[in-house]
C-alpha cells in the first residue's frame, strides 16, 4: 500500500519526532482495525535530487491526473483513502473507480482474521448467495445495475464471540464506460439519389478509460453491413433507392464485455425531378401508335387532360418529401393516360364498324 508523499514530505520537513509519532499512530490504528495492519511507505528515494516525490522548487506547475499530481514544484504519488475501523467485520471493496465491464471483488474481513462461518453477502439488504465459508464475493463483469450498498455478515468461531456480526454497508458505484451511441447521417438522412452519405456512430469513452478502444458495427433492416471495425463511420458513395431503410449501429469493447446499440435511423433516398419521363410533362412529344390512323378519326372522342408541367407545379427543390409525392402523382397520371389511349383506340375501331357502309357490306 502506498502512502501519499504529502504526509511523508511534511513529516520529513518538520522533524524526526513527527515522523516517529506518525508511524506509531498508524501502527496503533492497524492493531485496532478489523483487518491486519499494513506497512505504509512512500516509493522512491528520500534524497531531494533523486526522489520521485520532488521536483525543482522553482517550478510552479499545477497538474492533476489519476496516477499522480504536481503542485508548486512538488510531485506527489497517487493519493489513497485509509479508513480505520473498530468493528468485528468490515467489507473491503475496490480502491479505484470501477466501470462497466470490470470485475468486482468484495472481501469480508474479520478482526485479526479470526475464523468465520456462515458468511453472507448482501446488496441493498438482499442476500446474494446462501451462507457459506467463503469470505470473498465476486462479479466477473459488472453493469450499472450492480451499483448499490453492499455489506456482509458472518458467525465468529473460537476465539471469536461466537455470534453473528454484521459489517457496515459500503457504497459501490459502477460508472458508465461510454454512453449508448447515436447514429447520424451526414449531410442528411433524406439525401438525393446519387449523393454521398456518411453514417457516423457517435459515442465517447470515459476520460479515465480513454486508452481503451471501441469497435463499431453497422446494420440495415436486420442485416449487417460492417462488423467490428475500428472506424466509427460508414460511407455510402452514391445513394440510390435501394439504400433507403432502417439503420442502426453498435459500439463494443474489444472483449465484447460491454456493448450498446443506437436507436434506429430511417434513411429515405429522394429521386431527382428530372428522372421523370419528359413525355409525362409534355404529352405532345408522344408518337401515335400504329393503330392510330388519322383518316378514321372518331367524331368528338374524349382526349386525356394534359399533364401539368414542372413550371405549372412550381415545386421547390428544398422540400424533398413534396417532390417525391409529386413524382408519384405524375406516374399515376401517366398510367391513366395509357389507359385512356387504349380506350380511344377501341372507340375508333367501334366507330368504323358501326358506319352504315361497312354494315351493309357485312350483311351481303
Amino acid at each position: 500500500m502506498k502512502l501519499s508523499c504529502v504526509l511523508m514530505a511534511w513529516a520529513l520537513s518538520v522533524c524526526p519526532a513527527v515522523l516517529l509519532a506518525t508511524q506509531m499512530l498508524l501502527a496503533t490504528a492497524g492493531c485496532h482495525a478489523a483487518a491486519s495492519s499494513e506497512t505504509l511507505k512512500c516509493e522512491g528515494p528520500v534524497s531531494t535530487e533523486q526522489s520521485g516525490c520532488h521536483t525543482d522548487e522553482e517550478e510552479d506547475v499545477i497538474h492533476a491526473s489519476e496516477e499522480d499530481f504536481q503542485v508548486k514544484g512538488y510531485k506527489f504519488s497517487k493519493p489513497f483513502h485509509l479508513i480505520v475501523s473498530y468493528d468485528w467485520l468490515i467489507l473491503q471493496g475496490p480502491d479505484t473507480s470501477i466501470f462497466e465491464g470490470d470485475p468486482l471483488v468484495l472481501h469480508c474481513r474479520a478482526w485479526q482474521d479470526w475464523p468465520l462461518t456462515q458468511v453472507i453477502f448482501y446488496q441493498e439488504g438482499s442476500a446474494l448467495a446462501p451462507p457459506g465459508p467463503k469470505r470473498e464475493f465476486s462479479i466477473d463483469v459488472v453493469q450499472k445495475s450492480d451499483s448499490g450498498h453492499y455489506h456482509c455478515s458472518g458467525v465468529f468461531r473460537s476465539p471469536g464471540p461466537g455470534s453473528r456480526e454484521t459489517a457496515s454497508p459500503v457504497a459501490i458505484t459502477v460508472q458508465e464506460l461510454f454512453p449508448a451511441p447515436v447514429l447520424k447521417a451526414l449531410p442528411s438522412s433524406e439525401p438525393q439519389e446519387g449523393d454521398s452519405v456518411t453514417l457516423s456512430c457517435q459515442t465517447k469513452l470515459s476520460l479515465q478509460r480513454s486508452a481503451s478502444r471501441l469497435l463499431f458495427s453497422f446494420y440495415k433492416d436486420g442485416r449487417s453491413l460492417s462488423i467490428r471495425g475500428i472506424s466509427a463511420e460508414l460511407q455510402i458513395p452514391k445513394a440510390s433507392e435501394e439504400h433507403s431503410g432502417s439503420y442502426w449501429c453498435e459500439a463494443a469493447t474489444e472483449d465484447r464485455q460491454v456493448w450498446k446499440q443506437s436507436p434506429q435511423l430511417e434513411i429515405r433516398v429522394q429521386g431527382p425531378l428530372n428522372s421523370v419521363d419528359s413525355s409525362i410533362l409534355n404529352p405532345a412529344l408522344q408518337k401515335p401508335t400504329a393503330s392510330e390512323t388519322p383518316p378514321m378519326e372518331p367524331p368528338g372522342p374524349l382526349r386525356p387532360p394534359p399533364a401539368p408541367s414542372a413550371e405549372h407545379l412550381r415545386v421547390s427543390s428544398s422540400d424533398p418529401h413534396l417532390l417525391h409525392q409529386i413524382q408519384m402523382l405524375l406516374k399515376q397520371m401517366q398510367d391513366v393516360k395509357v389507359l385512356l389511349g387504349h380506350l380511344v383506340v377501341e372507340l375508333r375501331e367501334l366507330t368504323v364498324y358501326l358506319k352504315p357502309g361497312i354494315t351493309k357490306v357485312a350483311d351481303k
